[in-house]
């Protein structure tokens, strides 16, 4: 893991260029505190900072090919670089390190861009081939490792993190007003937009190439999932929890590959302690694992914690993080995370990463990913349900199917059936909208535009951010299972958005710390997609085999206790007493005038509940720490927009 820099084409000097990499390197050493490299030659700059990792001796970079004709700068792991270092060895090449980073290069000059089909692995590169003129840029298929670019000064520049690219000279920090209504809307801008006006990201399993001034961008990966009308071969339960064992004992065995131990963070929820426990297994000198506690009986899992470490005999740490400590640590959280957040979730994962960091470690494996791959999630059940509902829109009795699906939120569990139908609006919706599972989500977000500011409704005008993401869909979407396309709005773009990136590579890495996601190997995340529904999601008993797989590794309570998903204190956080000294200033009318973005009298009123401890509803809450999270990156609306 470390930070990559660039540029390519431009007319300026190689002494400018260089000054260049200089000032983005500076920007992204958080991310390879072990060392830095940068190269120029002709109109192309690589630079890197590096996390040693693989290879501590001998993988500094860029990393120049044996005829010196390609040069790579390269972030992330390719986990099957040893099998794929012996069969290119078979094939005539000769290795002058033991890092993946020179399996990358001489992968490329056996087989160019094709190469990224055989790598099993988190990745984000850029590679200059001299030979043809060429600069490749790419992106791993599930979006664990960050890419950004823009243009600049006549050329196009690119980085690992959007603060490398604003301190490029004569750039500036403008919000996208359209990206902030993603935000708003669906928790993530959607790519190729950022937050910030004029920076794209390369999306991901993407990559560009870049030649005599064209550029193209395409996928060289997608998500797929069955035609619904397909039958699978017919095979046992036995068979597939089998099968999910070997591949997820697999992805978590490479994923111990380093030079450096690696632990495990651990929740106490299913998906983390079945990877602690596969690692547990693997590992030579016992397993480290690392977990986050909370005050309130809501947030807490410490007790299952506790548990599943005692199981492992694992050593454990862990990190109390208080409603004080979340409020202190967002701002410097935000500068890390670059994009306006709706939930305070991410700060208390870079409290712990910082705990991984101070306790010497580099790596830790984490159970992201297996609620989008095998459907764990309470959307998928909360859909079914709907539907079920739908089909008799005057029951009284199913709404209340609701209240079992949400045990863990108080509040719904006081409402009436009345609500809970015009809430989760079953029967209002047709069966086929494609963005059927995630309305609700959507409507409720979206409900906390009401704070835009005036103008920034009216550069909106009648944008529809899900509109907008309902066409970018697949042609082949129509054609999958209601839950495969539930599943693929939440791996496609909520997982690379968001979980992976603000609750992910931004605060890890921020610690210089790398996350692995061994439920994220294409092996497993292939063998899920061609599951038949009902064995993720059954009735209503979500991620049914990843359950069965777990059985005999995982204690049984841990397996069969009601879902909690990972959240934390959000405007609590912010009560009085012990309100941070930025909240003021931040949220002034001055600042707010002078960001054009919310309207100032009526986020006063909002905080004044928020520091009343009245904010108790999803709308005020994601509103605040939105509100709160876009103010603290300290940009602007833009001055003019062409629409």
């Amino acid at each position: 893991m470390c930070g990559i820099a660039g540029y390519h084409g431009g007319h300026f000097s190689a002494e400018q260029g260089a000054d260049y990499l200089s000032r983005m390197v500076a920007a992204l050493r958080h991310r390879g505190p072990d060392g830095e490299g940068a190269l120029v030659r002709g109109d192309t700059g690589l630079a890197h900072t590096r996390l040693s990792i693989v290879g501590l001796s001998d993988g500094a970079q860029p990393m120049v090919s044996d005829d010196a004709d390609i040069t790579v700068s390269f972030n992330g792991e390719i986990f099957n670089y040893v099998e794929l270092r012996e069969d290119l060895k078979t094939r005539g090449h000769r290795f002058r390190t033991t890092s993946d980073t020179e399996v990358l290069l001489k992968a490329y000059e056996a087989k160019g861009a094709d190469c990224l089909t055989d790598f099993n692995g988190d990745f984000a590169f850029a590679l200059h081939d001299a030979r043809n003129r060429t600069l490749l840029l790419a992106r791993d298929r599930m979006g664990v490792r960050p890419l950004f670019y823009t243009e600049h000064a006549g050329a196009l520049f690119f980085a690992s993190e959007i603060k490398a690219l604003l301190a490029l000279p004569g750039m500036t920090a403008e919000i996208d007003p359209f990206a902030l209504d993603q935000i708003f809307t669906l928790w993530c801008p959607l790519p190729p937009c950022t937050a910030y006006r004029g920076i794209r990201e390369l999306p991901p399993g993407h990559l560009m190439l870049v030649k005599d001034g064209a550029r193209t961008i395409r996928p060289w990966w997608q998500l797929s999932y069955p035609d619904r009308a397909d039958v699978p071969p017919a095979r046992s339960t036995g068979e597939q929890v089998e099968e999910l064992r070997a591949l997820l004992s697999d992805a978590t065995r490479i994923r111990l590959r380093a030079d450096v131990p690696v632990g495990a963070y651990l929740s106490g929820g299913l998906d983390s302690s079945l990877i602690s426990a596969l690692a547990a297994r693997a590992v030579t000198h016992g397993l480290r694992t690392f977990s986050l506690t909370f005050r309130s009986e809501e947030h807490d899992e410490s007790s299952w914690q506790r548990q599943m470490a005692a199981t492992l005999d694992a050593e454990a740490d862990s990190v109390e993080c208080t409603t004080a400590a979340i409020a202190a640590g967002l701002p410097a959280a935000m500068r890390h995370i670059e994009c306006p957040i709706l939930r305070t979730a991410p700060v208390p994962l870079h409290l712990l990463a910082a705990r991984v960091r101070e306790r010497g470690m580099k790596v830790v494996l984490t159970g992201e990913g297996a609620d989008e791959i095998f459907a764990g999630y309470d959307l998928f059940r909360e859909a079914r349900v709907r539907r079920f509902c739908g089909r008799q829109p005057a029951s009284a009795r199913r709404p209340r199917l609701f209240q079992r699906l949400y045990p863990y939120l108080p509040g719904l569990q006081q409402q009436s059936p009345d609500y809970l139908a015009r809430f989760f609006a079953f029967g209002a919706e047709a069966h086929d909208d494609p963005l059927y599972s995630h309305r609700p989500r959507f409507r409720s977000t979206a409900a906390a535009k009401l704070f835009f500011s005036p103008d920034l409704k009216n550069t909106l005008g009648d944008y529809d951010a899900a509109a907008d993401l309902a066409a970018r869909l697949p042609a082949d979407f129509g054609r999958w299972h209601a839950l495969h396309q539930a599943q693929y709005l939440e791996t496609a773009f909520l997982l690379p958005g968001y979980i992976l990136s603000s609750q992910g590579d931004r605060v890890m890495m921020a610690n210089a710390v790398e996350g692995r996601f061994p439920f994220l190997d294409p092996r497993v995340v292939a063998f899920a997609a061609g599951l038949p529904p009902e064995a993720k999601l059954r009735g209503l008993r979500e991620k049914h085999i990843l359950k069965e797989a777990a059985r005999g590794l995982v204690p049984e309570a841990i397996i069969d206790r009601p879902k909690q998903p990972y959240r934390a204190p959000d405007s609590e956080s912010f009560a009085a007493p012990g309100t941070p000294a930025y909240l003021d200033d931040v949220l002034s009318p001055a600042r707010l005038a002078e960001s054009g973005l919310f309207n100032g009298p009526a986020v006063g009123k909002l905080k004044d509940k928020v520091l009343k401890g009245q904010a108790n509803s999803f709308r005020d809450n994601a509103a605040f720490i939105g509100i709160l999270s876009t103010q603290l990156l300290g940009a602007t609306a833009p001055s003019t927009h062409q629409a």
